[in-house]
């Protein structure tokens, strides 16, 4: 199979720190050379209540360590009787990428000090920052970060940002486009945020959902 044939996840994912908690976004297009093999792609994860990740890159190796990590967090809070602090758990995504696996990833969460994010490479480093984005459209994404980011943001203002990047990503990058996922996690755990409310924000904030 060559590079061209390679499923892969060519897109654009955002994680925000929040005031309190973290927003996870990406788009859901998966391409497969100059082929956009398909449209309704799950790039977005729960690793548990308090734990999420974003998935860019090959898709077999995606969906391997999404299922890894849920099962080791999962056995990790029996054993701990807590659940595993979101540095912790970037450590042990940065450890097991470094095998051979082809991704780029954004795990985010909220702990006891807060919410926190970090962006993991295939080399297995790790970064926590107060927002990212990794993916072919990351470059987009970035410049509305950068314009729009502030630490005290609420929720809904997060949710506005990170649609706003997106929709920079999808409007220049064709790896990018087909739907937007997001999802919240703060102090009461892990929220997907419903289609229906994202395109209305899309509406709102004068962007054309991407579908």
């Amino acid at each position: 199979m060559t590079d061209e044939d390679t499923l892969k996840t060519g897109t654009t994912t955002i994680g925000i720190r929040l005031k309190e908690g973290v927003i996870l976004a990406t788009d859901q297009r998966a391409t497969m050379g100059n082929l956009i093999a398909h449209s309704h792609v799950q790039k977005l994860y729960p690793l548990s209540d308090n734990l999420g990740m974003t998935i860019a890159g090959v898709v077999g190796d995606a969906q391997l360590i999404v299922r890894f990590m849920q099962s080791e967090i999962s056995i990790y809070n029996m054993k701990k009787g807590a659940p595993m602090s979101v540095s912790t758990a970037a450590t042990l995504v940065a450890s097991v990428i470094r095998q051979g696996f082809y991704l780029g990833l954004i795990v985010g969460g909220n702990d006891r000090t807060g919410g926190h994010v970090f962006s993991i490479d295939a080399a297995g480093g790790y970064i926590e920052d107060d927002y990212m984005s990794v993916g072919s459209g990351s470059v987009f994404a970035l410049g509305a970060l950068e314009a729009k980011y502030r630490p005290d943001m609420s929720k809904d203002e997060g949710i506005d940002v990170a649609i706003t990047a997106l929709n920079s990503a999808r409007r220049r990058d064709n790896c990018t486009g087909d739907g937007m996922l997001i999802a919240y996690i703060g102090p009461d755990g892990y929220e997907d945020i419903p289609n229906e409310e994202i395109r209305a924000r899309c509406s709102d904030l004068g962007f054309q959902f991407p579908n």
